[in-house]
């Protein structure tokens, strides 16, 4: 069932309730109730400075920032909506370490605690490079309700889906 993509992994009775969600057409009102503004973080300058901000708060002994910016979602690896990347580099002898996130171009929209989970993500990945339990305990230290967010992400991406917008219309 392509209206159940993202939800591949749940269990039926939450199956059955997104389903309800969407076939009621409630699936938009239940969305920006819950999210009623958008986030002003449009650029990729404010992005960075979003992230690192996000960084210091939460993670001040990890290396910095080299990059972060908005791409489009076809640039990113099959069905990611954010990408971390490590590269060294021997430079004039001595490694140089460089940490870049990409945020899916679509997140431009979304409200700012969808943002938020997806640079929170991809911050967990500093210190932790699996999706593992000390990953995701990570995640809810940076953002508590972080597994609520990221099941919202869910539901929006089908909104995005159906051709709809959360903020415009």
């Amino acid at each position: 069932m392509t209206k159940l993509k993202y939800f591949q992994n749940y269990p039926a009775t939450i199956k059955d309730q997104v389903l309800s969600l969407i076939e009621s057409g409630k699936l938009k009102s239940y969305l920006k109730n819950k999210y009623p503004n958008p986030h002003h973080i449009n650029s990729d300058k404010l992005l960075y400075q979003y992230a690192n901000d996000l960084k210091k708060q939460y993670m001040r002994n990890t290396p910095q920032i080299s990059k972060v910016l908005y791409e489009k979602q076809k640039d990113l690896i099959n069905n990611a909506l954010g990408t971390h990347s490590f590269v060294s580099r021997n430079h004039g002898g001595k490694l140089k370490s460089k940490h870049e996130i990409r945020i899916a171009m679509f997140l431009k929209e979304a409200p700012e605690e969808m943002l938020e989970m997806l640079v929170v993500h991809e911050l967990a990945h500093f210190k932790e490079k699996d999706h593992n339990k000390a990953f995701y305990k990570l995640c809810q230290y940076m953002q508590p309700d972080y597994h609520q967010v990221e099941f919202d992400l869910r539901l929006y991406l089908v909104l995005l889906d159906q051709g709809e917008s959360l903020f415009n219309n």
